[in-house]
């Protein structure tokens, strides 16, 4: 009986669903003990089942309610969307089309502007060129930008934009014809950088404190040249220079807009140029000298003895042993007892040995005016040797490497001849009072001689 009653529990529980299963554990956990119980047991769940499921089927009836209103409203805004997206639609097509008869219309109207503005954009590009390199943006700064803007634009120049490109062109032209003083910072030879009166002329010059002014396009400033203009361009630059200047004043101007002035700081000067022949350089030009000493010398000695000869030669009767002449002529007076063969001999001798005296150092001139050449034709040689050598090693590529040897070549050739030119005309100067000088006295031997034949 026992096992019949386990078998009944254990269909009854194989086939029973979740719910029951739930809803008996709900009722009590006891076991039934007879088929009465279990009967009852059944019975209650079979009506708590009901319950539940009757619950259940209200719920899901309030839910389906709820998501057909749910649904009825998406679908009601699904239609209000797709009819305002019909209406953009119709719209967009409308505004492309009317857009496209409006572009049209525009490119027809704009066939012969667009031609002009393009001849803006390229004056704007040429006009921002020449304030990017002009003297008067140093006064008023910030001028290019726009000009830029208006250069690189590919949309239609504004009203605006071509009043701007119209003013600073017409302010570029109207500075460019003014002398103008204003205060600008100016670079230093040194670096520093100070604030000075700078006086600008058009957009050739500017100068202040009396120096030159080069104006730097990358920076923007103005700089103090290295190296100044010589006379009288110094003497206009301190004239205008200053603050009391008014009037009418006489001014250097470069046309160029600073190239001759920037080339100023490449020439070499005078003594750079000296440098540039080296060591045989500097042998002619000590030669030069050495022979410029000596001829000045000889010329002065020479000129000394021409008064003391000239004074001499109005006093025949004094003889004075301080010139040529007198010692020729004490010779003679201490032979007048003389036969006339010694007489014309002794005073030979004593013009001969005035000669020696008299032509000193014309010699030594003549040779370092001879020499001088011959140096400068060897600085030309060596400086070629060293040209062709730079050539070998790097080719002719690159020019500078060879104006060493070409400086050296040229340099050399120019020192011998400025030493030679004067060399040789101190010279010929020298020899030809010296010939006088002989002369004189030969002339006086031979009519002293003349004389004491005539009194014998």
């Amino acid at each position: 009986m026992q096992i019949i009653k386990l078998l009944v529990m254990a269909v009854c529980l194989g086939f029973m669903p979740l719910a029951h299963a739930e809803a008996l554990n709900s009722v009590g956990s006891s076991k039934p003990e007879t088929l009465d119980e279990l009967l009852l047991q059944v019975k209650a769940l079979h009506g708590e089942e009901g319950r539940r499921n009757q619950q259940r089927e209200q719920r899901f009836l309030a839910s389906k309610n709820q998501q057909r209103k749910i649904l009825n409203d998406a679908e009601k805004k699904l239609a209000e969307i797709e009819a305002e997206s019909e209406r953009l639609k119709l719209a967009f097509e409308a505004n492309e089309k009317q857009l496209m008869e409006l572009s049209e219309t525009l490119h027809q109207r704009t066939g012969t502007l667009g031609e002009m503005f393009g001849v803006v954009r390229q004056s704007a590009g040429d006009l921002r060129a020449v304030i990017d390199s002009s003297l008067v943006s140093t006064q008023f700064e910030d001028r290019s930008a726009s000009l830029e803007k208006l250069a690189n634009s590919k949309a239609l120049p504004t009203v605006i934009e071509l009043e701007n490109l119209w003013y600073t062109l017409q302010q570029e032209m109207t500075e460019s014809g003014k002398v103008v003083r204003y205060n600008a910072d100016v670079v230093s030879a040194s670096g520093v950088i100070e604030s000075q009166s700078v006086v600008r002329i058009g957009p050739f010059n500017a100068v202040a404190e009396g120096q030159f002014l080069n104006f730097l396009p990358e920076t923007k400033q103005l700089m103090v040249l290295p190296r100044q203009p010589g006379q009288p361009h110094q003497d206009f630059a301190d004239a205008i220079s200053s603050t009391e200047a008014s009037g009418r004043l006489t001014m250097t101007i470069d046309t160029t807009r600073g190239s001759i002035l920037g080339m100023l700081v490449q020439s070499p000067s005078a003594l750079e140029r000296v440098q540039q022949g080296g060591v045989i350089g500097y042998i002619i030009l000590g030669l030069g000298l050495l022979g410029v000493l000596i001829a000045l010398e000889r010329l002065v000695r020479l000129f000394l003895m021409g008064k003391q000869i000239n004074q001499q030669l109005s006093k025949p009767d004094q003889p004075c042993d301080k010139n040529p002449l007198g010692r020729v002529l004490t010779v003679f007076s201490e032979n007048k007892d003389a036969d006339p063969e010694t007489l014309e001999l002794r005073l030979d001798e004593a013009i001969l040995k005035e000669t020696p005296a008299i032509n000193r150092g014309a010699r030594i001139v003549k040779l370092l005016a001879a020499i001088a050449p011959l140096l400068g034709l060897l600085g030309t040689v060596t400086g070629m040797i060293g040209t062709f050598q730079a050539i070998t090693l790097f080719g002719t590529g690159d020019p500078k490497l060879m104006a060493g040897g070409i400086s050296q070549a040229l340099v050399t050739t120019m020192l011998g001849l400025i030493v030679a030119v004067p060399l040789l005309f101190m010279h010929a100067g020298i020899a030809a009072r010296s010939q006088r000088f002989i002369q004189v006295l030969d002339e006086q031997t031979a009519g002293l001689i003349a004389r004491q034949l005539e009194s014998k």
